[in-house]
């Protein structure tokens, strides 16, 4: 940890610092000179002395992980834009030594020493090399934003005019250079950027363009005339034939930008009423070589599965059954959003029948219960009642074989939502009605049902 010393010189305490960690100690000039606090280039940018920049907005915009540490105020922990020295010759930030001695303290908060002189003396030298750091540093994230900038103009002029390969590359670049900068994003949406590259969308688009622009719009703040550009047929059409045609990563992103342009309060149901669309969901959601493509496949599905209109024609395409074999092997997130669909699916009446038609749904279910989290309880509990409820004889005995009834106990002996306790007693009582008292018990014991 660099040392710290003071001296006091014509009134001006002057910080000298060793960065070496072998006790050398180095004057200021020394440390700018070498970078030992991690200057740009050892030296001072020449507009970081000639104009005056504001220490506490270079401070907050700049936002940086490492910061020396001889900067940071011992109180606050934060970086000192007005450091006092005290006759120990702790350095503080000015309001923070003040607000502890007006606490009644009138000891070194770093060392606890009682203080012979209460006096704070400004630390110049030290004001001005954490003013020289941080220019240093700030201008030279002014410099590359102000590059990245020109370079955004400068593609977005050439997709103007460039058709071809030229056209996509300059798409690739665009993709490459919003996804490593906020300032890129922000230059494409202030320059038009969004509604040129949603006018290569179309029924001629070629996949190489329409994918490398998707690319790009997916990571881009869309507004609402965005959107409803985006909303228009022919593009949905070209995102769905990518989704089922594309790329991993092409499907990823035409599920994502489908997702946000659904939160647009003009979105039309119809927009996603697509036989297509849904098949190439699921089979994104089923692609087990590219486990990366579930939960982004799941969240549509999800949001799609809020759309009644839509609801009957994600269970035509087999939808329930094949969530209820995935349901195995899903990570939690996915796990919540898989049940989600499939509680949202048994409000419909052919909904339950696929659940009830699913050899897995009730051994699935009844594993889930009480084992990943309560939202996921309350879904599998959910679907277990609407299946009993629909076939009551035959689902209910399955169920308790599956060991159903031991993890009810579970359920209403444990301190979650009342409401989930009301609804798995309703369900035990329905379960106990083919047993005899004695044989029900004996099926409540805790064997072969928690693991």
């Amino acid at each position: 940890m660099p040392m710290f010393q003071s001296s006091k010189r014509d009134g001006v305490v002057v910080a000298a610092f060793d960065g070496s960690g072998d006790g050398q100690v180095l004057d200021l000039d020394t440390a700018v000179k070498d970078g030992v606090l991690g200057g740009v280039g050892g030296g001072v940018i020449g507009a970081a002395v000639g104009e005056k920049l504001d220490l506490k907005k270079m401070i907050e915009e700049l936002d940086l992980p490492e910061i020396p540490s001889v900067f940071i105020c011992p109180i606050s922990l934060e970086p000192m834009q007005d450091p006092v020295t005290l006759c120990t010759g702790q350095t503080y930030e000015r309001s923070n030594i003040l607000k502890w001695f007006n606490l009644g303290h009138y000891t070194c908060p770093t060392t606890m020493q009682e203080l012979w002189d209460d006096s704070v003396t400004p630390n110049r030298t030290l004001y001005h090399l954490i003013y020289t750091w941080f220019s240093q540093k700030y201008l030279l994230m002014k410099k590359r934003s102000e590059d990245v900038q020109g370079r955004v103009s400068e593609l977005l002029q050439t997709l103007k005019k460039a058709k071809g390969q030229a056209r996509i590359q300059a798409l690739k670049e665009l993709k490459q250079v919003v996804a490593a900068r906020a300032t890129a994003m922000r230059t494409v949406v202030d320059e038009g950027g969004v509604s040129l590259i949603s006018s290569l969308l179309g029924p001629f688009t070629s996949h190489a363009v329409g994918s490398e622009a998707i690319a790009v719009l997916v990571n881009l703040e869309l507004d609402s005339e965005s959107k409803t550009n985006l909303m228009q047929p022919t593009k949905i059409s070209l995102m769905v034939d990518m989704l089922n045609e594309g790329s991993v990563e092409t499907k990823i992103n035409c599920t994502r930008l489908i997702e946000k342009l659904m939160e647009e309060k003009e979105f039309r149901a119809e927009s996603i009423s697509s036989h297509r669309l849904l098949v190439g969901l699921m089979r994104l959601v089923k692609d087990k070589r590219h486990t990366n493509g579930i939960l982004p496949g799941l969240s549509l599905l999800r949001s799609i599965c809020l759309h009644k209109q839509v609801m009957g024609l994600i269970v035509s395409i087999g939808a329930v059954s094949q969530l209820v074999e995935l349901l195995p092997a899903l990570e939690p997130d996915c796990l919540e959003l898989a049940l989600f669909i499939l509680d949202t699916l048994s409000s419909l009446p052919e909904g339950k029948a696929a659940l009830k038609d699913c050899g897995n749904t009730i051994p699935n279910m009844v594993r889930l219960l009480m084992r990943i989290s309560e939202s996921c309880t309350q879904y599998a509990l959910s679907i277990l009642w609407s299946v009993c409820k629909l076939a009551p004889e035959e689902c209910s005995s399955v169920a308790v074989e599956a060991g159903l009834a031991a993890k009810l106990l579970l359920v209403i002996q444990s301190g979650c939502n009342p409401v989930l306790k009301q609804k798995s007693s309703e369900l035990l009582k329905l379960c106990s009605l083919n047993y005899t008292d004695t044989i029900f018990i004996s099926k409540c014991k805790l064997t072969r049902t928690i693991l």
